[in-house]
This record gives C-alpha cells, structure tokens and sequence, in this order.
C-alpha cells in the first residue's frame, strides 16, 4: 500500500521541520510519526484558534496540510494498495478540505472533525504496526 522507500514521506517529514531519527525509521515508524505530527499540529491549531491566535493557527494549520498532502498522501501506493489506498487518499483530500475550510472560518469544530478522523486511522496504523508478525500467518 506504502511505496517501497517511502522516499516522498520521508522528505515530507524533513520538510514540516521535525528532525529526528527519520533517516533511520522504517517506512511504518515513518507513518506513524506523520500521524503524530498530524495531530500535534492539528492540537496545536485548534489551540491557536482558541486564543485567536491567528498567525500560529495559520502555521499550524498549514503544517497539518502539508503532512496530509506531501507526507501520508504522497506515500500511498495506489497501484500496491488498491481501494484502501484510494480510501485513505479521499479520507487525506477530506481532511485538507475540512482544514482549509476551518482556517478560513477559525472554526474548531472543524478543527475537531479533522483530529477525530485522523485518530481513527491513527489508531488503526498503530495497532496493525504492533500487531505480532505470526498474527497474519
């Protein structure tokens, strides 16, 4: 479902600005770590919002849209992952949509809509990457 190298993700990461063990970290520990920015940046957001913090929200917003766009929709591998790869790249279209919407808006409902779906799928990633190998076999 994931390209090979997950060179995209890989270079999406370095670009949002979070440094750290990227160059090490399989192409599943890379997910999950766009996921944990996603939401940290989503929070983040959401917090700004609240403050009427307009500049951070921006910044933040716009980093939870690159993560979305450049980091787990570039890493989708259509042909590989078939239709939930074409699922999850909706879902990520979605939650730009919603995003870009709520920044307009500074609406946190919004904000909330998009950190509830993403957990979801989230969550689900990090209990199929945890999930003992012999499960499948």
């Amino acid at each position: 479902m994931f390209s090979p190298a997950s060179t995209r993700a890989m270079s999406a990461y370095r670009q949002v600005g979070v440094q750290s063990v990227v160059d090490s970290a399989s192409p599943q520990q890379l997910i999950k770590m766009l996921f944990d920015g996603l939401l940290a940046s989503i929070n983040a957001a959401r917090g700004a919002i609240e403050r009427g913090d307009i500049n951070e929200k921006v910044r933040h917003i716009g980093k939870a849209v690159r993560i979305l766009q450049e980091g787990l929709l570039g890493a989708l591998d259509r042909e590989k992952g078939g239709e939930l790869a074409s699922n999850l790249a909706s879902l990520y279209e979605y939650c730009t949509t919603r995003l870009t919407l709520a920044n307009a808006r500074n609406d946190v409902a919004l904000v909330d809509e998009v950190a509830n779906l993403v957990g979801t799928v989230a969550q689900g990633w990090n209990e199929i990457t945890n999930a003992p190998a012999s499960a499948g076999a």
